[in-house]
């Protein structure tokens, strides 16, 4: 069962319903998370807040953590390919949704917006959760298009799950770096498409 916040009941089009969880719960969410991740749901809700607060501010963000090939669906040949991923997120959701996809698996992160992609699948940021790497790369995103988000306090108290805590100072280090390129490659590709025209999903 996938974890899903605020789910609505809307209708699937035929062109996204092909087997693969992520496309259809992104037509009408920002946030997949597979059910093999094990995420905390407090974890779940920072990253779902910081997501809101994107979109507030013209910056559309929806993101797909994919823990384990069964979050597939139908197309598990792209497990440990996340920029490949992003790009078939993006393309099946382009019927509905024209923001920014990120795909975030444990080898690394894929960003898609349209028909410009950051290939970011070599930043590996190891020892971190998956939520951590998203809540970093939406920032580094929003960064770059010249928005400062902040991340929701979470919750006090321990949740079993998460595995946020035992995070290290070198992890941290390393996270930053891989957001700080993906930023890089994405300040690229805006030269070409200014910010003020992305588009709130529909």
């Amino acid at each position: 069962m996938c974890v899903v916040l605020g789910m609505a009941a809307a209708p699937v089009s035929r062109a996204l319903a092909d087997g693969d969880p992520a496309s259809d719960v992104l037509v009408t969410q920002p946030l997949f998370a597979g059910a093999d991740g094990g995420f905390a749901q407090r974890d779940l809700q920072r990253l779902s807040g910081l997501l809101a607060s994107a979109r507030r501010q013209g910056v559309p963000i929806r993101v797909a953590l994919v823990a384990g090939p069964g979050d597939l669906g139908s197309v598990g040949e792209l497990w440990r390919r996340p920029q490949s991923y992003a790009r078939f997120l993006g393309q099946e959701l382009s019927q509905v949704y024209r923001g920014t996809v990120v795909v975030v698996m444990p080898n690394g992160v894929g960003v898609y917006a349209r028909r410009r992609s950051a290939d970011t699948q070599a930043v590996i940021v190891r020892r971190t959760s998956l939520i951590n790497e998203a809540i970093v790369t939406v920032e580094a995103l929003a960064s770059a298009a010249g928005h400062r988000l902040r991340v929701p306090a979470a919750a006090a108290g321990p949740d079993a799950g998460s595995g946020l805590g035992s995070v290290d100072l070198g992890s941290w280090l390393a996270l930053a770096a891989g957001a700080a390129l993906i930023a890089a490659a994405w300040a690229v590709s805006l030269r070409a498409r200014p910010p003020g025209r992305l588009r709130r999903a529909r």
